[in-house]
């Protein structure tokens, strides 16, 4: 698990999950919130992975320049990142535009029979 990681799981749960996944959560809202474009996202998701690598490298002793572990613990927290945007843009989508939109689950929105704001 450690080739593949570049770090035991303990510090993968730890820093990628829990301290990077709630950074990208962040930066996935706060982008959304701001209209920002998705392209925008993708370059915040790479700083955040160099910087989890940093980290697990000189807090706990993981390898720096493992591609593996590069690549699954940015991949964990884009993913985190880009549910966190797209549910931060429907929520947007449809209070900022109550009267054409209505929620359709949690990632999307849809546009609201009949067009008034009563139902």
């Amino acid at each position: 698990m450690d080739g593949i990681l570049g770090s035991s799981l303990s510090v993968f749960l730890g820093v990628t999950v829990l301290v990077f996944g709630g950074c990208g959560v962040l930066t996935g809202q706060t982008l959304a919130e701001g209209w920002k474009p998705l392209k925008l996202a993708l370059a915040y998701i790479l700083l955040l992975g160099l910087g989890d690598r940093f980290l697990v490298w000189g807090l706990f002793g993981g390898q720096l320049l493992s591609f593996y572990g590069f690549v699954v613990h940015t991949v964990v927290i884009g993913a985190i990142t880009l549910t966190a945007y797209r549910i931060a843009v429907a929520r947007r989508m449809v209070s900022q535009y109550p009267w054409l939109y209505e929620r359709s689950g949690p990632f999307g929105w849809r546009e609201r029979v009949g067009g008034t704001l009563a139902e």
